[in-house]
């Protein structure tokens, strides 16, 4: 299929057969869906201790108790990207929630670098030690998630890992506002950055509160 073939032209519509798409037509009409996706900025560091930092938006919530997180990493050329090989190795990782003011040094982050760059360096981010797992976190950040790895899912034959991990601590700022007598934090204090199709991304824009209906 070629871009002056898509059938988005079509005033009635189209089916599209996913096997008849390549492989890039597939992740630009997925990624350009599903949106917006928030980002999960994950910190590792490899069994020899080089740091890394990288953006990854293929990133969900899956269960509060315990509280878990996922998120889907695919390989790069031949192997494991660093992100991917660092946590399968120590079995610990960081999620950098990250704030509208990061999204130059998180963009920088998405670079294609060696496993011995550091990126917290390319950057120019400051790293701050875990409390409960060995790995650094981006100073700074409205919140962070420390986790362990709970398991691998293995999405074969996609060349893709879907790691679940546990999140045994939470770094809070005190710049965030919570709804009174909850734990619900304030998404106006927390200012998130949420991936979109292509080069773009989403900022918080207008809120609305909607209840949810009594049955």
């Amino acid at each position: 299929m070629s871009q002056s073939d898509t059938p988005l032209s079509s005033d009635n519509g189209a089916l599209l057969r996913t096997d008849e798409m390549t492989p890039a037509e597939r992740y630009q009409l997925l990624t350009s869906l599903i949106i917006p996706r928030p980002i999960a900025w994950i910190s590792s560091r490899s069994a020899s201790g080089h740091r890394n930092l990288a953006p990854f938006s293929y990133f969900a919530v899956l269960s509060p108790s315990p509280m878990l997180i996922g998120v889907s990493i695919s390989e790069r050329g031949a192997g494991l990207k660093d992100s991917a090989a660092n946590i399968l190795e120590t079995g610990v990782f960081c999620v950098n929630i990250a704030a509208e003011r990061h999204i130059t040094a998180m963009n920088t982050t998405a670079g294609d670098h060696p496993p011995e760059v550091d990126e917290f360096e390319v950057a120019g981010l400051t790293a701050v030690e875990g409390d409960l797992v060995d790995v650094p976190y981006v100073a700074g950040c409205p919140a962070v998630l420390e986790c362990r790895l709970f398991r691998q899912v293995d999405l074969a034959p996609a060349q893709t890992s879907f790691l679940i991990g546990e999140v045994v601590a939470v770094h809070l700022s005190p710049e965030l506002a919570f709804t009174s007598g909850t734990m619900l934090v304030d998404p106006e204090s927390l200012t998130p950055v949420a991936r979109l199709g292509g080069n773009l991304y989403s900022l918080l824009g207008e809120i609305r509160e909607v209840a949810r209906p009594v049955v």
